[in-house]
């Protein structure tokens, strides 16, 4: 007692002293200034010398701007938000490190009541040092917050992970508490966090071609506590899907993976190219309708019912090459995340799934780049430091020689043929503060081929994307985006005769059609103990120009032509609240509001009622002014979802959510082509909505080095649009005359396996699902297959795939991958009669047969260059067999 009493008297006596002092008023401006070198500006502008341990300051930065105030008030707001404390002693500053300083005794200190306990509150064990063993270093706990006498039921640990090597901050990170079932992600600037009770933990942080770090922190309060992870250099980067084992057990979020670039280099590629696309394919739930097709049918949906986003904005055409490529140049993408069920609320627009591809901020701290040859194309991308540790600028650019190819072809036809393309991406990020980040984000694509005909087809994407992002207060982000999307395409005809082209004819023209967005989108997530709340608003701008023909030459007897252009304007408000209820249990609640107006100026047709729409019905139109309002749509869009852990090991998922979609994907070929067109919605083409109810049941096993999971689904569509027999799509005036649309229903059940570690690693995946489609209008002309339910084009009930890499050496490695579906639906031609003077064919009914299954085994021997850590150029070798 006597020990604490003297303790005591000597900090109230320096206390005492300190206020006693009239302290010297200076003058002082940090940005971002390392806290040791802020502690040198004071000493060496006020004369007092200071106390402390320097490892106190490590990591620590102070931002701040105050004239002519004493040494006291800016010390005070310098250490607001960190443990250290100060007491002034005549020149001498004293900093204590997680200590309160008692200013003053209570005038009953002394009595019999009032002894000083041993200990506040109850941990599993006191902060010591583990023993060192030879040749270890030796781990020290690291305490959080202040002791307190009453500690809170829970304590907010919150902070930031970023990479080591870059300083860019890592997006989807798995934050996980060792004793406790719970964890989280890390958001975009790369922060995350936990509320728990105080104690002492375990914490570790992991991310796909990282090396995993581990913390022993003594939690008492709200604290922070930051992470930099470095590059594991020593590991191949074995193929892996990130919808991390960790968080895929304690995460609220079911439906979704993360595909790091770094983690599927490995896999077998086609014609050289890492394609982010074709991993995606290869996952539970996600197919396409054949070979070398472009576009993704997730979970029954259509491949316009996908949201394609990079940074923000929307892409509209994602394949390169006739679909052989993607649009993604894999060495600028930082990460993607697919979500297939329980889509978060800030994203609406589609019925099926969203892809949001994050391009790279650039390595802030040195140059460095990254690039790949392949025998049709070649890629590059650079990322330069402008501002060490602040501004940073990527470059990249992709382009194809395909054309030199196809000249050495001795077939004349494909002699004759083109096929090239090229991508440009960019992206600048400045960081002001701590708090403030900027970011501007530029792509732009273009195809161009002819294959042995008269016409040239082009089409091309253009992105542009602004993202402000902005810590208003610990707990409090938010995030301004500003996007631009266009992609169009033109079809130039001329005609050749012997393979040479005529200076003029009468049946050239060029043909074309064109979109583009304008979005806005202001989002805030807010984490308060054991809520993470998101909120928002979100406004887009479509202008489409439907289709055009122009004669091309003065002797072109081409008419000309411009379907009507359409405008509309779609809105959103979002909330949601992610909800820690205990360890074991939490929910995710969530509504958007969305709604879509038709702007004119625009004809709308009018039809008679009571008949099919087409000419004969054809009564009247409404014409609307610039800007003018034709048809409002609107409604709710719900979002619920719950997890329960069965252990640490275990969980089980379920979820529902409702999704609306305004705009539609025109186009009479099976799979996704470059003269695709879109539709806004009007009163003749009404919006989509659905329904999808998803449970999934987790485990991991052998000590977590292999994840199951098996998730089921049902989904009911509305509004699916759908074709008459006939109908032409391009150039079409009156396109609500050959649209049919009914309902749809999906359900299957997705079973995944998987090995992370290990000389072997890779996964398994079966998906058995069904898609149906009904075409059931009032009148005869308006139902398909006499109304019932029929498969839908991309219907293939069994899928298959195997991703597998076995390392023999650290340097040498064996991929492969397995690929197994039931082939899609098709309508055969079963007859034909005569009729008419002439012979007509009958159809069977629509997609009553289908194509042969489908099976392809693609292997690959991948050589690592040498993996020392200093080194100009670190090399990698992949030749690959596709279909074997």
């Amino acid at each position: 007692m006597k020990i604490h009493t003297t303790f005591f008297v000597i900090f109230s006596f320096l206390a005492a002293l300190a206020q006693a002092q009239k302290l010297k008023e200076i003058s002082i401006h940090a940005d971002r200034l390392p806290m040791a070198k802020f502690i040198e500006e004071v000493e060496r502008k006020s004369g007092y010398q200071f106390f402390y341990f320097k490892k106190w300051t490590d990591s620590l930065e102070v931002t701040l701007h105050q004239e002519n105030k004493p040494v006291n008030e800016i010390l005070t707001e310098a250490f607001a938000h960190t443990r250290l404390q100060f007491y002034v002693q005549e020149n001498k500053i004293i900093l204590s490190y997680n200590t309160p300083i008692i200013e003053g005794l209570a005038t009953d200190f002394f009595s019999e009541s009032q002894k000083v306990s041993e200990t506040n509150f109850k941990f599993e064990k006191e902060y010591v040092p583990d023993i060192q063993r030879a040749g270890e270093q030796v781990k020290k706990s690291i305490e959080i917050g202040q002791r307190q006498a009453n500690p809170k039921s829970k304590a907010t640990l919150t902070g930031y992970v970023k990479e080591k090597k870059s300083n860019e901050a890592i997006t989807g990170a798995v934050i996980q508490i060792d004793k406790l079932t719970v964890g989280t992600t890390t958001n975009a600037a790369g922060f995350y966090s936990l509320s728990i009770p105080p104690g002492t933990y375990t914490i570790v942080v992991k991310y796909v071609g990282m090396v995993t770090e581990k913390k022993e922190i003594i939690l008492y309060s709200d604290g922070k506590l930051d992470f930099s992870l470095a590059e594991d250099i020593i590991s191949l980067k074995e193929v892996t899907v990130e919808a991390d084992r960790d968080a895929n057990i304690s995460g609220i979020q079911m439906g979704k993976s993360t595909l790091e670039m770094k983690s599927i280099k490995n896999v077998p590629k086609v014609l050289g190219e890492n394609d982010i696309l074709r991993v995606v394919t290869m996952l539970p739930g996600v197919k396409t309708v054949g070979e070398g097709s472009a576009g993704l049918n997730v979970r029954g949906g259509n491949a316009d019912q996908n949201l394609m986003l990079m940074n923000e904005a929307t892409i509209y055409n994602t394949s390169h090459f006739l679909g052989f490529f993607s649009v993604f140049n894999s060495d600028a993408i930082k990460t993607s995340e697919l979500y297939k069920s329980a889509i978060p609320a800030q994203y609406g627009g589609r019925l099926s799934s969203i892809f949001d591809v994050q391009l790279k901020d650039g390595n802030q701290k040195k140059f460095s780049g990254n690039g790949g040859i392949s025998p049709v194309s070649a890629r590059m991308v650079f990322e330069i430091p402008l501002i060490k540790d602040r501004t940073s600028l990527m470059l990249g650019g992709r382009t194809t020689y395909s054309d030199w190819i196809l000249k050495q072809v001795p077939n004349s036809s494909l002699k004759n043929s083109s096929a090239s393309f090229y991508d440009l991406v960019g992206r600048l990020s400045h960081k002001f503060n701590e708090n403030n980040t900027l970011a501007l984000s530029y792509y732009y694509s273009f195809d161009k081929f002819k294959l042995g005909s008269d016409s040239v087809f082009s089409y091309s994407n253009n992105l542009a994307s602004l993202q402000w992002r902005t810590r208003i207060n610990k707990n409090l982000f938010s995030q301004l985006s500003l996007t631009h999307s266009g992609y169009n395409y033109q079809i130039d005809y001329q005609a050749q005769s012997h393979g040479k082209v005529q200076k003029k004819s009468i049946n050239d023209f060029d043909l074309g059609f064109g979109i583009d967005e304008t979005n806005a989108k202001l989002e805030f997530n807010y984490y308060q103990g054991v809520h993470k709340i998101d909120f928002g608003l979100q406004s887009k701008l479509y202008n489409l120009n439907p289709g055009f023909i122009n004669p091309k030459g003065d002797s072109s007897i081409v008419s000309r032509q411009q379907v009507q252009k359409e405008r509309g304007l779609e809105n959103a408000l979002y909330v949601s609240d992610n909800i820690d209820i205990s360890s074991k249990f939490s929910v995710g609640l969530g509504l958007r509001f969305s709604s879509f107006t038709a702007l004119g100026p625009r004809s709308i047709y009018e039809y008679a009622a009571g008949q099919p729409k087409d000419n004969l019905s054809l009564i009247d139109s409404i014409t609307a002014g610039n800007g003018k309002p034709i048809k409002t749509f609107y409604g709710p869009e719900y979002r619920l979802s719950a997890r329960y852990s069965l252990s640490e090991k275990a969980s089980v998922k379920i979820s529902y959510n409702r999704t609306r979609q305004y705009i539609h994907m025109l186009s009479n070929t099976i799979s996704v082509s470059p003269t695709t067109t879109w539709k806004l919605s009007d009163p003749n083409v009404l919006p989509q909505y659905a329904d999808q109810l998803a449970a999934g049941y987790y485990k991991n096993l052998f000590n977590n080095t292999v994840e199951a999971s098996v998730e089921a689904y049902y989904k009911e569509m509305h509004n699916v649009l759908d074709y008459k027999v006939g109908s032409e799509l391009i150039l079409n005036k009156h396109i609500e005359q050959d649209i049919l649309q009914g309902q749809g229903r999906a359900y299957g059940i997705e079973f995944l396996l998987r090995k992370r570690s290990g000389k072997l690693n890779g996964w398994i995946s079966y998906t058995y699902s069904r898609t149906y489609l009904q075409m059931n209008g009032a009148y005869q002309s308006e139902k398909v297959n006499g109304g019932n339910f029929y498969p839908a084009n991309y219907d293939k009930p069994h899928d298959v795939s195997v991703v597998g890499n076995y390392k023999f050496t650290r340097r040498y490695s064996l991929s492969m991958n397995f690929v197994y579906n039931t082939g899609r639906p098709i309508t055969y031609p079963i007859g034909q009669y005569q009729f008419g003077g002439g012979y007509k064919i009958d159809y069977s009914d629509r997609n009553q047969f289908r194509i042969p299954d489908y099976i392809r085994l693609d292997l690959g021997v991948n050589i690592e260059g040498n993996h020392k850590v200093k080194t100009v150029v670190h090399g990698f070798w992949s030749i690959s067999i596709y279909n074997v």
